[in-house]
Formats: C-alpha cells, structure tokens, sequence
C-alpha cells in the first residue's frame, strides 16, 4: 500500500503525466539579470550568489553537451529514460527572442528531452516570447519558473529585486492564458516581513492558480550584500523547528491545487553563513511529513474551511 502524502507533490503528479521516472537536468546557458547588468540595477539580489546552490557549475560546454554529460549520469543514477531541460542559473528569458529560440531549441533537439523549466523573472518576459513558448508547449512539457521571493513591493525593493508583485501577476496570467505551466519561487524568512504577510501569500498564490510552488527559507550566503549586513549586524534567522512549523502552516492555507515541487533549499556548505542546520532537504521533507501526518494536517485545510464561509 502506498503511503499517504499531506500535500500535492511533484514527483507524484510527473509520475500520473508520463507513467515513468521523468528527470531535471540543469544546464547554465549563460544569461544574467537586469539588475545585475545596471539595465535595472546593479549587483544583483542582495542575497543571490548562484555558486551556494550550484557551486563550479558554470560551464564552457554547449548546451548539447551539458546535457548528455548529465544524462550519462542520471540514467545510470536513476534509470531515467526522458528529461527536462532545466536552465537555472540568473534569468533565462533575459535575450532576445532569436538568441531564445536558438538555445531553447539546441535542448529541445537532444533524444529524450521531453520539456523546459525555464527559471526567469516577471520583468524578463513579454508576450512575444510568450507566444513562442505557447507554440512550443503545443508539442513540449514547458514551464516557466518566476522567481517571486516575496508579495510585498517593499520586500522587493530592499532585495534590489528590479520589479514589483504586479509584474509577477501579469506574467503568471498572461502564461495560464497561453496555457503555459508557471512555477513560483518564494523565500521566507525575511526579517522585516511577518507570518500574516507570508499567509496573504498564500491566498494570492492559490489566487493566481500557479501550477507548481518552490519555497526556500532565507539563507545567508558568502559574497552576497546580505552576508555583509548580516555579519555587521546579526539578525534573526529560522531554526529549523521554526521554518517547519511555518512551512506546515503555509501548506494549509495553500489551494491544493498548488503542486510542490520544494518545501526547503539547500546551500553549498562551502558558502553558507547561517543558518546552518545540518540536515539535507530530503530529511528535512520526509520528517515535515510525518509530522503532519501525525497532527491530521494537510495541504488546503484553512484554503478550503475559507473558502467554504
């Protein structure tokens, strides 16, 4: 008998969609960010420094031959038959929409890679490469993954996020008129921000009807301007009981809808500052699990009770 799971998870739906073991190779097609090249700001997110999730992953390989570098080990890994191409790394819709289409389609020409998962910003799309990723999905598994990070405009703008909450509404609204699979990225833990904001979020997100939902606490990280203040002046970071107990919160003010594809992240050890758990995400997962389990608590109870009245 297979176990029971509290929320709606990712590998679930992909296994009901393709009957088999689907699998996300990560490839850096070497974009950046608008805030980064001093189109919008400079420096980038105070706390992004993409060497603490992919440390060395910069690659002068192509395209092609990241992926079939990764899929040698996966499939012997994982017995892995197809994949999606995940380009990760700073904004990946962030070029022109020739340069897109020359990318997107070298990946989408590789034997047994069935999809994108393009990570990008709200301010990175507009409805020209909209209407192209539309005609991709008629014949691929695409998503878009927006980072988020936070609902409020004023989070965003400590951040040097670059664009507002009402950016992301209209991409994530002009993709579900596509028929575009959208994937939200959100951080909590940011001092200044509270619990009755992050459960507004919540509501919004269920609102919006994003496809799948990928949530991280707040890490401290080396090279990052948030590394400077934090170590200036401390401040308040999640222990990991507390990041559990919001998490389980969140998931049940959440429309179960929502697909999770990540309730924690991870940073390389070599460049996290705090905090510092000493646990992998998967850990982490299994026991958020069985302890919602245990209290009979589940993805969408509050979201349903509020919708009912």
């Amino acid at each position: 008998m297979e176990k029971t799971h509290p929320y709606r998870r990712y590998s679930d739906y992909m296994k009901e969609l393709y009957g088999k073991r689907v699998q996300k190779i990560t490839v850096d097609a070497g974009f950046t960010c608008p805030n980064r090249d001093g189109t919008k700001a400079s420096g980038g997110c105070i706390y992004c420094n993409n060497e603490s999730f992919a440390p060395g992953h910069k690659s002068i390989m192509t395209i092609t031959e990241q992926i079939l570098f990764h899929k040698k080990k996966l499939a012997t890994r994982y017995n892995a038959k197809e994949y999606i191409v995940y380009f990760q790394a700073y904004s990946n819709t962030y070029s022109s929409l020739e340069n897109l289409k020359k990318v997107y389609e070298e990946a989408l020409s590789v034997p047994d890679v069935v999809g994108l998962s393009i990570g990008t910003r709200a301010d990175c799309v507009d409805e020209a490469k909209l209407d192209y990723l539309e005609e991709l999905s008629k014949k691929y598994d695409i998503t878009i993954e927006y980072g988020l990070e936070s609902m409020s405009n004023e989070s965003l703008k400590r951040i040097n996020r670059g664009h507002t909450y009402e950016d992301f509404c209209w991409a994530v609204e002009q993709s579900h008129l596509r028929k575009i699979k959208t994937c939200a990225h959100l951080i909590l833990g940011f001092p200044w921000e509270d619990k009755k904001l992050w459960m507004e979020t919540a509501k919004e997100l269920s609102r919006l009807q994003v496809t799948f939902l990928k949530l991280h606490q707040l890490h401290v990280v080396k090279g990052t301007r948030l590394a400077e203040e934090y170590l200036l002046r401390p401040f308040s970071l999640f222990t990991q009981e507390e990041y559990s107990e919001l998490v389980i919160e969140f998931l049940e003010h959440l429309s179960s809808d929502v697909i999770i594809q990540r309730l924690v992240g991870e940073a390389h050890a070599n460049t996290l500052l705090a905090p510092n758990w000493n646990v992998r995400s998967s850990v982490f997962t299994e026991e958020l699990e069985e302890r919602m389990l245990q209290r009979g608590a589940y993805q969408g109870r509050v979201f349903i009770h509020r919708e009912i009245k």
